[in-house]
């Protein structure tokens, strides 16, 4: 009877804050509109305060997941498009005078643009610079001795620079650091199971989202993408795009220019104000992305069970485990493991902003486990996650939030990759 009645204090508790963290989504927005940006949201480079350790316990070992950090578009098929359509629509007066300004603009970088496609920013450097940094200073217990740490990476340069900015700037605040970085097939199970060139292959199902059954009871509003032609283009006749893609493509270029240090480019075409007002309909779009193959990653998480146990039963001298992969793997791992509620899975379209925002899956979003040791043998190893450096819940019991017992952590999670 006890043990029910913990149970539905637990439930309840979980209930309270996911209606708590859907208010703040919305709160969230308007103090930082550019979090519309979803996936393109640059990672906040803000200090957050932690909670203090349970007495007695002390950090020993982090185990790590990260996207890349900001970059220039992933392909080069928008910035030919829009150079091909500006260049068009210029020729045969078709832009209006915002639209010729931009654009001139978009003819001055775009030679730029064509260079940097898919590679990393001086921005998305300077993120795991900050992430390593803070890393270190939040937990030096784990790093203040030296020791080793494994980093493996994606085959993608983006991922690779990533990796290199975020470990040469650990060792730069304890040179005893000693880190071996890989990008290798070898290791694409652990950080990217999915690569076509993983030679381990995996058949997991994808899965869709309850909600979309009830898709046709959201109320969504899809103007923008027209308004934002209107702004640049007198008139689309006689030019190849359909009118809808060119709003979307000049929207996507819009949300990638803080990453790579060209804010202001597109003033007066497209405002983060105007992206607020639709987010919540383009993170429901988001939420299908992250949740149907959520199961692919179940080899990420159970390298992270392996390597944790190891770090814990003494087999591994690690005292960190760092992963540098996509947001295709980072979120839908947040939904496999029920990060902040991301796999609660709601029927009701309108609920989905209580369980995910798309900021979450941002450039540079990463996961951080934390393991504690307690000076005291008898007691369990405790964790916390990390979500782009704030406490984040996962569901499982505690009465020690934002802490976690490492051996409910790893009976559920090795029952849910099971499954």
């Amino acid at each position: 009877m006890k043990r029910t009645y913990s149970l539905l204090i637990l439930v309840l508790l979980a209930t309270t804050m996911m209606w708590a963290q859907g208010t703040a989504a919305l709160d969230q927005l308007k103090a930082d509109p550019r979090k519309a940006y979803g996936n393109d949201y640059p990672y906040s480079l803000q200090p957050v305060k932690l909670t203090k350790a349970p007495r007695g316990y002390k950090p020993f070992y982090i185990s790590h997941y990260s996207r890349h950090g900001s970059r220039y578009y992933w392909t080069d098929k928008l910035y030919k498009d829009l150079d091909t359509l500006l260049t068009s629509a210029h020729q045969k007066h078709l832009l209006t005078p915002t639209g010729e300004a931009f654009y001139n603009k978009y003819v001055n970088v775009k030679q730029e643009l064509m260079t940097g496609v898919s590679e990393l920013s001086q921005l998305g450097w300077e993120q795991h610079q900050f992430i390593a940094r803070t890393m270190y200073n939040n937990f030096p217990e784990v790093f203040k001795k030296g020791g080793n740490v494994l980093a493996i990476s994606s085959l993608s340069g983006r991922c690779v620079i990533s990796m290199s900015g975020f470990c040469q700037e650990l060792v730069q605040c304890n040179p005893k650091i000693e880190i071996r970085e890989q990008s290798s097939r070898f290791t694409l199970d652990g950080v990217v199971p999915t690569d076509g060139q993983n030679p381990v292959k995996h058949n997991y199902p994808r899965v869709r989202p309850r909600y979309e059954k009830n898709r046709d009871k959201f109320q969504s509003d899809n103007s923008l993408p027209m308004k934002v032609v209107s702004r640049v283009f007198t008139s689309t006749e006689g030019l190849s795009a359909n009118p809808h893609r060119i709003g979307s493509d000049l929207i996507s270029l819009y949300t990638s220019l803080p990453s790579i240090g060209h804010v202001g480019m597109m003033d007066g075409i497209v405002s983060d104000e105007e992206l607020v007002a639709q987010w919540e309909g383009s993170n429901l779009g988001s939420y299908s992305w992250v949740f149907g193959p959520q199961y692919q990653m179940i080899p990420i998480l159970q390298d992270i069970l392996k390597k944790a146990q190891a770090a814990i039963d003494g087999s591994s001298d690690h005292i960190s485990d760092l992963r540098f992969g996509h947001d295709t793997c980072i979120g839908p791992l947040t939904v496999l493991m029920g990060i902040n509620g991301a796999d609660k899975d709601p029927e009701d379209p309108y609920e989905v902003k209580n369980c995910y925002q798309n900021w979450q899956t941002c450039k540079a979003s990463n996961i951080q486990l934390v393991f504690y040791r307690s000076k005291k043998a008898k007691d369990d190893v405790l964790l916390k996650c990390l979500l782009n450096g704030k406490e984040a819940t996962l569901p499982l019991p505690t009465d020690n939030f934002p802490y976690y017992k490492w051996s409910d952590f790893k009976r559920f999670y090795t029952e849910r990759c099971n499954k």
